[in-house]
């Protein structure tokens, strides 16, 4: 029996790696003459530069830029050959916010920008960029304004860092900007699809997760909306609206491509390979739900198994989604790590919760084939 074993990461829990370790552990138990393959992903969020870049073999940077409360923070992106691997949640991540001073009035994605001149001074001139978990809302002002672009006020100065600056912007002007962006190309791994405002937009959607205050959501709302209005960018573009308007800031001045990102992680990581010799495809998240359908990696891994006549078997922190909408995603078995434990347990123990489950479901696999 061959297994491949693909998981998302278990967001506050568990790596990528570190969730698939786990259910390995419990089918060598359960199994041992079973071939088991470990494989990391992710779809564009946390993680995504490492994942890659361990991939491709590449170099592991380290540089201090600005961060999304305007202190020096350390930042890492990989390189390989002349492609950077950037993870904007390194410089602008909501996890990089204490919870008492999440607000993303002021937040802002300058470090974005200096890392993105850092890989330019390095020799990279294409770019793979994780565009998950962002604290910030100003549309990407904050990188395009370390990148040349000036943002200017009525009497001609820089506006002020975060969506707070958006409400003084009077011209944008991209003159200036580093003329090694124009012989470069962006993949921008993108998973959500929402436009840049509106009801579906940014501030509406994202900002309550990154601590706005709901008197604020129309108004930055307004401000994003006037801030591109200044541009030649489509604000109703799908994703224009992910990492609160960095999907819209490089489509239109970096001229990003945004593509789904557990697809560009997956071609990246060649993973296809290692699937053509599989008999069991393992995969899983934190939580599936009516999201994991919408290009969550668990949903891109399941549809690529099924695609080879593949058995796929999922595994969860919790499993929100009912049996018509796993098969439909190609997922013929789903099991949960929290049915018999309080969340915080699973949370907590959740790579020995994963150990055992895999380890119940391959022990009954096992009889059942003999």
């Amino acid at each position: 029996m061959k297994v491949l074993i693909a998981t998302d990461s278990f967001k506050g829990s568990l790596t990528s790696y570190e969730a698939g370790v786990a259910i390995s552990e419990g089918i060598t138990k359960a199994c041992p003459s079973a071939s088991v393959v470990v494989r990391e992903v992710a779809d564009g969020g946390e993680g995504t530069s490492d994942i890659v870049t361990r991939a491709l073999n590449g170099e592991v940077i380290r540089i201090k830029v600005t961060g999304p409360l305007e202190d020096n923070v350390t930042a890492s992106y990989g390189i390989h050959g002349n492609t950077a691997i950037i993870d904007i949640s390194q410089a602008c991540g909501l996890t990089l916010v204490p919870e008492d001073k999440r607000n993303p009035l002021y937040t802002t994605t300058k470090g974005v920008g200096e890392m993105i001149l850092d890989a330019l001074d390095r020799g990279c001139r294409k770019f793979i960029i994780g565009l998950g978990g962002s604290s910030t809302n100003d549309c990407g002002a904050g990188m395009l304004q370390a990148l040349g672009v000036r943002i200017t006020d009525i009497h001609g100065d820089p506006v002020k860092n975060g969506a707070a600056g958006l409400s003084e912007v009077c011209k944008v002007d991209a003159s200036g900007i580093d003329k090694r962006i124009y012989g470069s190309e962006f993949l921008i791994a993108c998973d959500v699809d929402n436009p840049l405002c509106g009801g579906r937009g940014c501030s509406k959607v994202f900002a309550p997760q990154k601590g706005a205050d709901p008197s604020d959501l129309i108004k930055m709302d307004v401000w994003i909306g006037k801030f591109a209005d200044l541009t030649d960018g489509d604000p109703e573009l799908p994703g224009s609206g992910a990492a609160g308007g960095l999907g819209f800031a490089m489509r239109t001045f970096l001229k990003g491509k945004l593509v789904p990102g557990a697809g560009l992680v997956i071609s990246q990581t060649g993973l296809n390979e290692y699937m053509a010799d599989a008999d069991i495809v393992i995969t899983g998240e934190g939580c599936l739900d009516n999201q994991t359908p919408m290009g969550k990696a668990p949903s891109v891994i399941a549809a690529m198994a099924k695609s080879e006549g593949l058995k796929v078997i999922a595994f969860a922190g919790c499993v929100n989604a009912d049996v018509g909408s796993l098969n439909s995603m190609g997922i013929d078995e789903a099991y949960s790590i929290s049915d018999d434990v309080s969340p915080e347990e699973s949370i907590q123990n959740a790579a020995t919760l994963l150990t055992r489950k895999a380890y119940e479901v391959f022990s009954l696999l096992s009889q059942s084939l003999h």
